[in-house]
């Protein structure tokens, strides 16, 4: 059985007074790039997966979720600190990014978002030509024997 704590229902009152945050909440997020794309992690937990929305409009992503608690009728409450909440978190993807493949995974609580850079973007060799020289030419053999292919 839970004691009564009068310190702690007066801390819950006023935090609840003085908490000016009523709209959408912030949720702990981790990016980090690991090869040719990025990974982004939130906690999300006690979310619905329905309630869960990712979407890119041009270069800007949006997560939204809700939680919301049960209610029953006939249900005596003794303690109730959880809260239902909405959460959002919007991220400028900047350029170099291929949005067309952005993929979104829910699981225990954390939202995980691949986010792949796009061909473009990623780091390539840059061939260097000497003043004076001229293209390479190649060979290879088909059944009409060696044919010159210029690069």
């Amino acid at each position: 059985m839970a004691t009564y704590d009068p310190f702690r229902d007066l801390d819950r009152l006023a935090t609840s007074l003085f908490d000016t945050r009523r709209g959408p909440r912030r949720m702990p997020m981790d990016l980090y790039r690991d090869g040719d794309h990025y990974v982004l992690t939130a906690d999300l937990p006690g979310i619905d997966p329905g309630s869960v929305d990712v979407d890119v409009d041009g270069q800007l992503l949006t997560i939204r979720a809700e939680r919301t608690l049960p209610s029953g009728d006939g249900v005596k409450w003794i303690t109730r600190e959880r809260e239902a909440a909405s959460f959002l978190r919007q991220l400028n993807l900047g350029q170099g990014i291929d949005t067309e493949r952005i993929s979104a995974n829910y699981s225990n609580g954390v939202l995980s978002v691949t986010i792949p850079v796009s061909e473009k973007a990623k780091p390539r060799k840059i061939e260097v030509m000497a003043d004076g020289t001229s293209p390479v030419i190649q060979a290879h053999e088909n059944a009409d024997g060696p044919q010159p292919v210029e690069q």
